[in-house]
């Protein structure tokens, strides 16, 4: 299993795949840990406000780095803003400045999406902090392929990562129940598809019910 000290990449297999509940997740249940945890939004595009919903939902501390009004990938959003587009170095420097125990880095999109200065990715900045990468990924038809495409491209950087469903349906098929059985690689747990829509108190407590994590160390 992934250690969940310093930092820890939550990236996923797509977009739409949950990472923001699932980034809520387990900051809830780090924090009933007794762990200190910080949440960084590496970029947000358009109308959303992940790093408020984290905070709502958690109650950890959270932040974007940077913000782009187009909903797209942050690469073209910040072009056709004319916004500043984030730097390699300057991200890995805020996040090794954190006083928190865990800082969950949460990406935007998949995890080879072009994030900043010089296309660099969610997996770049694993591989320059040396922190293990938390996939989200869905439970349906698909999800087997871009969940070990995803493993693969990970591990071929030498990052380590762990899985998370991160939408249960209420009423499975034959096919999630199979995927369920047959998805590859550590497994952390499945989280129940409209999570977002229970009060924080009762999401806080289930979080730790919906996750397996490592005891604090």
């Amino acid at each position: 299993m992934i250690p969940f000290n310093g930092p820890v990449l939550v990236t996923g297999t797509d977009t739409g795949v949950g990472k923001t509940v699932a980034t809520a997740a387990l900051a809830a249940a780090l924090m009933r840990q007794g762990r200190s945890v910080e949440v960084v939004k590496l970029a947000q595009t358009g109308d959303d406000d992940d790093a408020a919903e984290v905070t709502r939902l958690s109650g950890a501390p959270a932040r974007a780095l940077a913000a782009y009004p187009d909903p797209l990938a942050p690469f073209a959003a910040a072009r056709r803003s004319g916004l500043p587009l984030l730097k390699l170095a300057d991200v890995a420097d805020t996040v090794l400045d954190s006083t928190a125990e865990v800082v969950l880095l949460e990406g935007a999109g998949g995890l080879l999406v072009q994030l900043g200065e010089g296309g660099w990715t969610a997996r770049d900045l694993a591989v320059e902090l040396g922190c293990p990468a938390v996939v989200v990924v869905r439970a349906g038809l698909g999800t087997l392929n871009h969940t070990a495409l995803t493993l693969e491209a990970l591990a071929h950087r030498g990052v380590p990562a762990a899985i998370l469903v991160g939408a249960w349906p209420h009423d499975p098929g034959i096919a999630e129940y199979e995927n369920l059985t047959d998805l590859t690689g550590d497994r952390l747990g499945w989280i129940p598809d409209g999570a977002a829509a229970l009060d924080p108190e009762a999401f806080r407590l289930a979080a730790t019910e919906w996750l397996a994590l490592p005891e604090r160390p």
